[in-house]
Formats: C-alpha cells, sequence, structure tokens
C-alpha cells in the first residue's frame, strides 16, 4: 500500500503554530521565580498553593531610631532578607510584604525609640488587630500554616498573644499560626553568645545598635550602616541611641556567624513544627 503523502502546511499555518509556540514560551518565562508574594499574580498564588506552597512567613521589622550609624529602617531590611533565604531553604514557604509599623513606645509624652526622631509607633491592641486580620487572609486563600517572625524584641508578647487568639479561632481547622521563638533568640541571646565565644564583651556586644545589631545589618544591607563615620566616631552611648555595647568593630564577618545561625536554627524549627501537617 503506498504511504500516505505527508500533510502540507501553508506559510500562513506555519506562522500562526510558530507565533502560538512562542507566546507559550514567553508565558511560562515571565513567571517569576520568588518565594516574594507580592511579586506574583493572584493566578499564580492560586497555583502555587495548589502545588503545596503552603506556609507563609510574615516579616515583622519596625521603624525606629538605631544610634547615629544605622538607618531607620534597619528590622524590615533584616527581617526581609531574613526571611527570604529562610523560605528559599524551606521550598514550600512564600514570604509576605514587611509590617513596618510596630510599637514602639508612647508619643504624648514620647517614650522609648519615639524619643529620637523618626521612629513610627502605633499601639499594641492596633498591632495586634492588624496581625490577626492578615493571619485571616491568608487562611482564607488556602494557607495552612502561619509564621510571625519578629525582628524586634519590644513586640514579642504581642506575637503570643496573636497566636493564641488565631489557633483558638482556628481550633476546628487545618489551619495553625506560629511564632518560632529560635528566630528571635538567635539574634539576640543566640549571637551575643556566639559573639563571647569570639572573645567579645558585653560592653561591646551590646542589646539596641551595639556590635551585634549593627554587625547583623552589616551582612544583609550595609548600605544602612554609616561605617565611614561609625569607625572614627567617639564610642556611642544610651543618648544617642545605643544601648549597652560598641558598635565600631562591628563588620559583616561577625554578623555572617549571626545570620547563619538565625536561618539554620529557623528553617529547622519551622519544618518542625510543620511536619505532618
Amino acid at each position: 500500500m503506498p504511504n500516505s503523502p505527508l500533510p502540507r502546511f501553508s506559510c500562513r499555518q506555519i506562522f500562526a503554530f510558530s507565533l502560538l509556540l512562542l507566546l507559550a514560551q514567553l508565558a511560562r518565562a515571565q513567571v517569576p521565580h520568588t518565594v516574594q508574594l507580592q511579586d506574583l499574580t493572584w493566578t499564580e498564588l492560586r497555583a502555587q498553593i495548589a502545588a503545596g506552597k503552603t506556609t507563609v512567613i510574615i516579616p515583622i521589622g519596625g521603624t525606629e531610631q538605631s544610634g547615629p550609624y544605622v538607618a531607620l529602617g534597619k528590622h524590615n531590611a533584616r527581617a526581609a532578607w531574613l526571611s527570604q533565604q529562610i523560605a528559599q531553604q524551606l521550598g514550600n514557604a512564600l514570604v509576605a510584604p514587611v509590617v513596618a509599623y510596630v510599637p514602639e513606645g508612647g508619643y504624648a509624652p514620647p517614650t522609648a525609640h519615639m524619643r529620637f526622631p523618626g521612629t513610627i509607633t502605633i499601639p499594641d491592641s492596633t498591632f495586634e488587630q492588624m496581625l490577626v486580620s492578615v493571619a485571616n487572609s491568608f487562611a482564607v486563600h488556602g494557607f495552612r500554616d502561619i509564621v510571625f517572625l519578629g525582628d524586634h524584641g519590644g513586640y514579642q508578647n504581642d506575637l503570643k498573644r496573636v497566636v493564641a487568639e488565631l489557633n483558638k479561632a482556628w481550633a476546628q481547622t487545618r489551619v495553625r499560626a506560629f511564632v518560632p521563638p529560635a528566630y528571635y533568640e538567635s539574634s539576640s541571646t543566640g549571637f551575643a553568645q556566639i559573639l563571647r565565644q569570639h572573645g567579645f564583651h558585653d560592653d561591646e556586644i551590646g542589646t539596641h545598635a551595639g556590635m551585634a545589631d549593627t554587625s547583623l545589618q552589616l551582612a544583609v544591607a550595609p548600605q544602612m550602616v554609616r561605617l565611614d563615620v561609625l569607625r572614627h566616631a567617639v564610642k556611642p552611648g544610651a543618648v544617642d541611641g545605643v544601648y549597652g555595647g560598641d558598635p565600631r568593630r562591628s563588620s559583616a564577618q561577625l554578623g555572617k556567624l549571626g545570620i547563619d545561625a538565625i536561618v539554620s536554627r529557623t528553617v529547622a524549627a519551622i519544618r518542625e513544627e510543620t511536619v505532618g501537617h
């Protein structure tokens, strides 16, 4: 039996097919390889949740003074950077936009960090209700594990109250909220212990805008540290907004020790919390 002749396509048909193939390739190429929720369209997000990315990290920073040599958005930049690294290592997580407005003291009269220009504060009740609303938004969209990562010590108790309220409301659902203690502990007492092991003392390490704090910032956002001025400064103190430390010997190399600990310990804690969930 003679072979059937191969179908013949017109130039127009070949062009149309090639154009469809090109458009399909472009559509695939346009889907960003990102863990940042705000960089996705709603349909891309829906597809990622359906594919198993059901953990959302809510990074919480704060806009506050950190002495004369570190920019006001320190916590926001650090929470964003760390959350991205953590999400990438987890593989099934996305990162929400950073919460930049947090309780920072009173303004009538100004207390705590509010005594320094640039600090922005909101009441604890407003902060907590905002986080409850954010978490409920993510639950509606199909996320099952809502993770709060707070970079600032002043609102850690607020986060615990929010998680307790959410989990009580979600008791009959498959959604959970939690705050991994490893995140803040690793950036505060944990990093301080690492620095002590490298020969530094508490009067250098500090608790706010000292060596530990400034070194972490140099490791994630060095452009936010006025390092040239800091190197030639006299030792800053509480009147300058630096509490209990001396940032003048801060370095990105020291900061990386803390960053590595924060990321690895937080990833391990989240995996432990979400195993089988």
